[in-house]
C-alpha cells in the first residue's frame, strides 16, 4: 500500500528541526510514497520549503492551527495511508516500516507509535513520566506492548485515508485546537473517539516499536509551562466531553487517574526516601498536574452548561 507523510510547520525558528525531520523520511528501510509539508500561514517559510524540497508537495494552511494543517495535508495527500509527523521531530529509521505492518488486517483504522522526548537542555529531575503528554510524547500508562488504544498522538500517528475522508477529517472549529490566544488543543483525541464513533469496528493501534524522537526546547521544561499545558488539558477534556459525550471522552482518563497517578506519587515517594529528592518533586508535581487538569476541567463544564441555558433561554424568548 503507499504511504503519504504529512508535516505540519508554522515558524521559522524550527528551521533546523524541520530539515532534520524531512531527512529521517529519506532514511527509512520504507520510505515514504510522498511527503506532504504543510505550511500555516508563513510566506517565507513556505517558499523557504518549496525550494528547500523540491520532492516534497509543499501547500499551504487556510485554517491556522493543526486541525486546518492536517486537513490541508489530508486533501493533497495521494497515499492510502496517511502518517502524521512534527517538524521537529525525527523518526527511527523503522519508524514506517513498523506503522505499516499491522495494516495487513483489514481492521485497523489507525497505528500511532512510541514519541521519545530529545530534552534540549536535559530533562528536569521533576518531571514525572505519567505527564510526558505534556511535552506531545508518550507517557508512563501507554501500553508497552502493542495494543488497542482509544486514540493515537499527533506527533506520531497514521490512518487510513478513506477512514478519515468518511468523517469529514479534522474539525476546525467546536472549541478544540492550538491556534488562537487561549489553545487548547485536542483535535487528535476527538478525531479518534469520532472516528470510532461513526466505525465501531475500527481498531486503533498503539506499535512502541514505531519510534520518533521528538524535540523538547528549554521552555517547555519550565514549571509554568507545564501548569499551563495541565490547563489546557482540563480546557480540552471539556469540549471532547462536549462534542463525544463523556463517556467516550473520558474512557481512558478513569484508569490513569485511578492506577497511574498513584503509583506514581507512591514511586516518587519511595525515591525520595530512598535519597532523590527528585522523587518528591516529581510526586508534587502529579498532584499539582491533575489538580490543575481536574479543577479546569470542572470550570470549563461548568461554564460551558451556563451558556448553554443562556442559549436556550433567548432560543425560548427570541430576538429582543
Amino acid at each position: 500500500m503507499t504511504v503519504s507523510v504529512i508535516i505540519r510547520a508554522y515558524a521559522d525558528e524550527r528551521w533546523d528541526g524541520l530539515v532534520g525531520a524531512v531527512a529521517s523520511l529519506d532514511a527509512q528501510t520504507r520510505r515514504p510514497d510522498q511527503v506532504v509539508l504543510v505550511v500555516d500561514h508563513n510566506p517565507a517559510l513556505l517558499a523557504r520549503g518549496r525550494e528547500a524540497f523540491p520532492d516534497a508537495t509543499v501547500v499551504v494552511s487556510a485554517v491556522r492551527g493543526a486541525s486546518g494543517g492536517g486537513n490541508a495535508g489530508l486533501s493533497n495527500a495521494t497515499g492510502e495511508i496517511v502518517a502524521f509527523m512534527d517538524d521537529d521531530a525525527v523518526a527511527e529509521p523503522t519508524w514506517l516500516e513498523r506503522l505499516l505492518a499491522p495494516y495487513r488486517d483489514a481492521h485497523i483504522a489507525g497505528v500511532g507509535g512510541k514519541i521519545v522526548p530529545r530534552w534540549v537542555t536535559g530533562a528536569p529531575e521533576w518531571f514525572p513520566e505519567e505527564f510526558h503528554w505534556v511535552v506531545g510524547c508518550s507517557y508512563r500508562g501507554l501500553p508497552e506492548q502493542r495494543a488497542p488504544v482509544r486514540n493515537l498522538i499527533g506527533c506520531n500517528m497514521s490512518f487510513r485515508r478513506e477512514a478519515l475522508e468518511r468523517i469529514g477529517g479534522f474539525r476546525e472549529k467546536e472549541g478544540l485546537g492550538h491556534a488562537g490566544a487561549r489553545p487548547v488543543g485536542g483535535e487528535e483525541t476527538e478525531l479518534c473517539i469520532r472516528l470510532r464513533q461513526r466505525e465501531p469496528s475500527a481498531v486503533l493501534l498503539h506499535e512502541p516499536a514505531a519510534v520518533v524522537h521528538h524535540t523538547v526546547p528549554e521552555g517547555r521544561a519550565r514549571f509554568a509551562y507545564f501548569l499551563r499545558r495541565c490547563a489546557a488539558e482540563g480546557r480540552s477534556k471539556a469540549a471532547i466531553s462536549r462534542l463525544s459525550g463523556a463517556r467516550d471522552g473520558l474512557s481512558s482518563e478513569g484508569a490513569y487517574v485511578a492506577r497511574v497517578l498513584p503509583s506514581g506519587v507512591g514511586r516518587g515517594i519511595t525515591d525520595g526516601l530512598r535519597g532523590d529528592l527528585g522523587g518528591i518533586r516529581r510526586s508534587g508535581a502529579i498532584v499539582a498536574g491533575l489538580a490543575t487538569t481536574a479543577g479546569t476541567y470542572l470550570a470549563a463544564r461548568a461554564d460551558g452548561a451556563i451558556a448553554a441555558r443562556r442559549a436556550g433561554r433567548t432560543a425560548e424568548t427570541g430576538p429582543s
